[in-house]
């Protein structure tokens, strides 16, 4: 971890922690991981095939895939800020299409829509934090990650109670919903979120083209790189797969919800607590810490499928994964100079939404193959012991930047 010194005249953080966390949660939450919850209600009332569905999902993820990069070099462009309210405004429109739309090829645009307004307010919005709190990276970053999980919490609990209030059309509420807090959000950031001030075209700091490619190039950067989207496979892995493990082993839908309703609650502190653990301890040894616990958890499930393992699995994930994020999330943004800072996490960004673009892919494959979940879980718990040898090497990490 490098030193940093603070730029001056810095906002209210507790304003600006809460414009990421609004982000956050819309971005991440509602726009990407909620579709599972609702998809259920959706695919019956509209008369989807799974193929359908199942493609809905996929062009989010390839619109994030494709436009992270386009964000990252927009938030140099033209400020983070405006990055941040362009990206949830496309969410707003996307959201509220999706409340009223019947039509599949209308819905298949609006589900893309999602991921490209992710990928303009998401990683803007952690660059933006991490340029304005450079002393506590981990603990800024890692509150936007508490959001995700409160969400994933409130998400699980409120669509169904939606289904239940409005019958066979209460997933376009949830969708409605969504859009009207997601209206707030970009209101919020333009009111009170706050680019540093701008550089002048002549001035020295400001980035030139041919810097990026300093960024792409280097080592360190593809060691995070490398490491995010690891992490962004498993995690995807993990999320879509493992409550059926749980189902298939005898234990129950209502068992699986709660064991994952635990986890959900679990990693809304656990995102703070390591991003602040690793500002102190520093980044590498505390990121190596956070994969270990992820690479045992991962691995339980090989050795017994007994509801206590399903349980450990469950709670070291929630205690562990959030962290992982917060911290590599954070650890990028350290190893360039501030004015870097967008480019660098918009290119690490490109292997996490890779690594979720092909995650569910293979893991799919092997299990069909297979005819069980064994093979799958064996190949995260391979790919996690590649990420964690590479955060050894991440420990080992000069303090001074790698692109200065």
């Amino acid at each position: 971890m490098s030193l940093v010194t603070p730029p001056p005249h810095r906002p209210n953080a507790l304003i600006m922690v809460t414009g990421g966390i609004l982000t956050a949660l819309v971005a991440i939450v509602f726009a990407r991981l909620a579709y599972g919850v609702i998809l259920p209600p959706m695919r019956e009332d509209l008369g989807l095939s799974y193929r359908q569905a199942g493609n809905l999902g996929t062009v989010t993820a390839l619109g994030y895939l494709l436009f992270v990069l386009v964000g990252g070099v927009a938030a140099g462009r033209w400020g983070a800020r405006n990055a941040v309210a362009l990206g949830l405004f496309i969410l707003t429109f996307g959201f509220a299409g999706l409340a009223v739309a019947s039509d599949y090829r209308w819905i298949l645009g609006l589900m893309g829509l999602l991921g490209l307004g992710t990928a303009f307010c998401f990683a803007p919005m952690v660059s933006l934090l991490a340029t304005w709190y450079p002393e506590r990276r981990g603990l800024v970053i890692g509150c936007m990650g508490a959001g995700v999980g409160a969400g994933l919490f409130g998400t699980g609990l409120l669509v169904p109670w939606l289904s239940d209030a409005f019958g066979d059309h209460g997933w376009r509420f949830a969708w409605g919903l969504f859009a009207a807090f997601s209206a707030v959000a970009v209101a919020l950031v333009l009111i009170a979120v706050r680019d540093p001030e701008p550089l002048g075209s002549d001035d020295p700091q400001r980035p030139a083209p041919a810097d990026k490619w300093r960024i792409y190039r280097h080592p360190r950067v593809i060691t995070m790189a490398t490491v995010y989207g690891v992490i962004g496979m498993v995690y995807i892995i993990q999320s879509i797969f493992m409550v059926s493990y749980v189902v298939e082993a005898g234990h129950g839908d209502d068992v699986a919800g709660w064991l994952m309703a635990m986890s959900g609650l679990l990693s809304v502190a656990s995102g703070p607590l390591w991003g602040s653990l690793s500002d102190i301890w520093g980044r590498g040894n505390a990121l190596t810490l956070a994969t270990a616990v992820v690479t045992l958890a991962m691995g339980l499930p090989l050795l017994d499928q007994g509801l206590p393992v399903f349980f450990a699995h469950f709670l070291l994930m929630g205690c562990a994964v959030n962290g992982v994020f917060t911290m590599i999330q954070a650890a990028s943004t350290d190893q360039v100079a501030p004015r870097f800072i967008p480019i660098a996490f918009s290119y690490v960004t490109v292997f996490f939404a890779t690594g979720q673009f092909l995650g569910p892919a293979i893991a799919g494959a092997l299990i069909e193959f297979s005819g069980g979940f064994h093979l799958a879980v064996g190949f995260t718990c391979a790919a996690l012991l590649g990420a964690l040898l590479l955060t050894l090497r991440i420990r080992r990490f000069p303090r001074d930047l790698a692109v200065a």
